[in-house]
């Protein structure tokens, strides 16, 4: 969910494969190897981890460790004999600006480790939402000549005043100013004192003029090897400065019209049509949000590409939803890369890919990240074309085959969608490709046959490194087992809006169900970070990409048997960080939640959609005991119709003492105002709170009007009406007073 809060109006909301797969910010980059000391330490691994942030939290207090009797030398414990390198590491944990401004000051051990250059070489002020200008300045000062790293992206409450302290960080090679307020004169400003310069990161908003850039910026520019670019109007930003590129990463965010309701061109002015300079580019990577301008833009970037393809290139990824139709410039461009170069990471719009032979020609090298999205690719197709007839491919990190819905049967002439999948082609790709670590099938049908041991979650088992998954309720129902069963009466009448009879109610006791393979897949996945489990036929009442549909298809018939049992089975995921459940029509109580709250304790962001019957919110119970448990907490987004926002709900949500962002939509839902001020009030890290409901404009106006009014408590940074017909939308920066 997006914090911004004059753009995140939609509160940022998830569809399918959003998480799990969505091409990453860098997608070309690497996680960072340990830092050396850690394991020496023996603080390696998530128990190290757990250790380091509780000792951490003391130094957060601020309060002065003095040499007298303290709590820790009663308890036999006492931080400041611990070596320094441990010490170190457990300060890493620590926000930068709480070290330099408060822990500092605690004692002189302490006030030199906090400015120890294992400390200082990076600071992140990213989503630091207790960050002012003021604490930006003193930052500067005390460490400006120390920081080589500086993460201030999404920091939209600071004033572009702050962007001029940077200024003093005079050995700056990585900087993020993505979502801050910045004007053509600041950046020339900020980068004409920053000669060490080698990736940046920006927005270009409307009225940017890269004729007001100095000749020292346009110097800087020129050696910056990595660029990302957030384009809110039609323009070149600074890429025809950056005449060293090798990484570019562009994100482009225009509006079909203006505010004023005029229809935008995707025409670049004359001044701007400087020629982008991607001789050594290795790295092109495009996003484009809906509309017909961010296609016209990109064509322009893409041009200069079709007439000279950079020999070193190795990554070329457009990620476009839609239609996005081939030209004639961009097939030359393809067909020069099929000639001239050897790609590791490729993403093409489907309709590049779609009935040609393109994937025949390209060539690969080491290949590690492959998105295919919603392309008619077959089996067959993707074994020979891509997995090079079933050989090796442990290079392979990242596979994105969301919307792909022929990917594991061999042909899709005569296929219809429902048909059981080949499990011969799932396991070749499991043996081909056993270094995954991120894998998306999401949005698809993908049902196994009765053949024991073939089914798809026994195959993906064997994905040992697997971070991140996404898959299909659909694929999770075991149909051997379900057929072991005797008959049963029906639970429920089919899932419709209307009223519902209910014919009896089946308690489950979440333990588990003799051989169930999707229990036995969670527990053969011990590093799963981030898991998806979506119905093929969702469609979220607020998509981002997407058009919304108000009356959707209805669930799979074998996601009729997935269910509560099957929710409590993900909470053998100790690491597990993100969830997203969407359209389980057969959850009865919810009771498997609160398994996931109880033994998920790492768990930070979750997304719930329409489970159980629509007409009733029959987990509300279920939930609420669950988020009693998430201390960990920091996101949280509720689909569902008729979701009834009480007092009970939010003293439960009121538990999770980490939340940041909330969003609720519900259709002819429901929600009590001194609930929700009371919840405000109590939760003073929430920074954003979206609720799209069916209650009147007046009752919204008024609760936006109360919450503003708080002003003794809260700090407002913006408020929105919501955009889907009765609703509101809050965007807030909490800050307590004197703090």
């Amino acid at each position: 969910m997006e914090a911004r809060g004059g753009r995140g109006g939609r509160g940022g909301v998830a569809s399918r494969g959003s998480r799990v797969m969505a091409a990453p910010e860098e997608p070309c980059g690497s996680r960072a190897g340990g830092e050396p000391g850690r394991e020496a330490a023996g603080l390696s691994g998530a128990r190290g981890r757990r250790r380091a942030r509780g000792a951490a939290a003391m130094f957060r207090c601020g309060e002065e460790i003095v040499s007298g009797e303290s709590e820790e030398e009663s308890s036999g414990v006492n931080l400041m004999e611990f070596s320094d390198e441990i010490l170190l590491h457990i300060l890493s944990y620590v926000p930068c600006t709480d070290l330099v401004l408060n822990v500092r000051r605690t004692c002189r051990k302490l006030a030199t480790l906090c400015l120890d250059k294992s400390l200082t070489h990076t600071v992140l002020l990213q989503k630091d939402y207790k960050v002012n200008k003021d604490k930006v300045k003193q930052l500067m000062r005390d460490i400006g000549k120390e920081i080589y790293q500086l993460n201030m992206a999404g920091c939209y409450w600071l004033p572009s005043s702050s962007i001029d302290h940077i200024t003093r960080c005079k050995n700056l090679v990585k900087l993020n100013l993505s979502g801050c307020h910045l004007t053509s004169l600041h950046l020339s400003k900020t980068l004409s004192m920053l000669q060490h310069l080698r990736s940046l990161a920006i927005d270009v908003n409307p009225g940017f003029d890269a004729g007001q850039l100095s000749s020292e910026c346009k110097a800087t520019l020129s050696r910056v090897l990595e660029l990302k670019q957030t384009l809110y109007t039609p323009s070149y930003g600074v890429v025809p400065c950056c005449t060293s590129l090798e990484k570019l990463l562009l994100y482009f965010e225009i509006l079909d019209r203006s505010r004023e309701g005029f229809m935008l061109s995707g025409q670049l002015m004359v001044g701007e049509s400087n020629v982008p300079h991607y001789q050594n580019l290795r790295v092109f990577y495009a996003r484009l949000a809906p509309g017909y301008v961010n296609q016209e833009v990109v064509r322009l970037y893409l041009a200069v590409l079709s007439d000279r393809t950079p020999e070193n290139l190795h990554a070329f990824l457009i990620s476009a939803p839609g239609s996005f139709a081939e030209t004639g410039a961009t097939k030359n461009l393809l067909d020069s890369m099929a000639r001239n170069v050897r790609l590791d990471a490729l993403q093409l719009p489907k309709a590049w890919i779609n009935g040609s032979g393109l994937l025949q020609h390209l060539k690969f090298n080491n290949p590690f990240y492959f998105s295919f999205s919603r392309c008619t690719l077959s089996g067959g197709q993707l074994i020979q074309r891509v997995m090079n007839g079933g050989k090796d491919l442990k290079s392979l990190t990242s596979l994105n085959l969301s919307g792909c819905i022929h990917c594991l049967a061999p042909e899709s002439l005569f296929r219809k969608a429902e048909d059981d999948i080949d499990s011969s082609i799932l396991e070749s790709l499991v043996v081909s490709c056993c270094n995954l670590r991120h894998l998306n099938l999401s949005a698809a049908h993908h049902h196994s046959s009765k053949n024991i041991g073939n089914h798809l979650c026994q195959l993906l088992a064997r994905l040992k490194h697997l971070l991140s998954l996404a898959l299909p309720v659909c694929s999770i129902s075991d149909v051997a087992a379900n057929m072991e069963k005797p008959p049963m009466q029906s639970n429920v009448t089919p899932q419709t809006l209307g009223k519902k009879v209910w014919i009896g109610i089946q308690t489950y006791s979440n333990q588990k169900p003799q051989s169930s393979v999707f229990w036995a897949l969670m527990g053969s996945l011990p590093f799963l970070e981030n898991l998806e489990i979506i119905g093929s036929s969702f469609s979220s009442a607020m998509p981002r990409n997407e058009p919304a549909i108000r009356n959707s298809l209805p669930p799979c018939v074998r996601a009729q048997s997935v269910g509560d049992s099957e929710v409590a089975a993900i909470g053998q995921l100790t690491y597990l960080q993100s969830l997203t459940l969407a359209q389980l029509p057969n959850i009865l109580t919810g009771s498997g939640l609160v398994s996931i709250g109880l033994q998920c304790q790492h768990l930070r962001t979750l997304s719930l959609a329409n489970l159980g019957m629509m007409g009733n919110v029959v987990y509300m119970s279920a939930l609420m005991d669950m988020l009693k448990h998430c201390k960990c907490l920091r996101d949280l987004r509720l689909e569902q119709p008729y979701f009834s926002a009480g007092a009970q709900f939010f003293q439960a949500l009121s538990h999770c003492s980490s939340l940041q962002r909330l969003c609720i939509v519900s259709r002819s839902g429901t929600l009590q105002s001194d609930a929700v001020m009371s919840f405000m009030a109590n939760c003073l890290e929430v920074i954003m709170c979206h609720m799209f409901m069916g209650e009147s404009l007046t009752v919204c106006k008024n609760l936006q009007q109360s919450i503003v009014r708080r002003s003794e408590v809260f700090r407002c940074c913006s408020v929105h009406l919501g955009a889907c017909g009765h609703g509101f939308s809050c965007a807030l920066q909490t800050e307590r007073l004197g703090v």
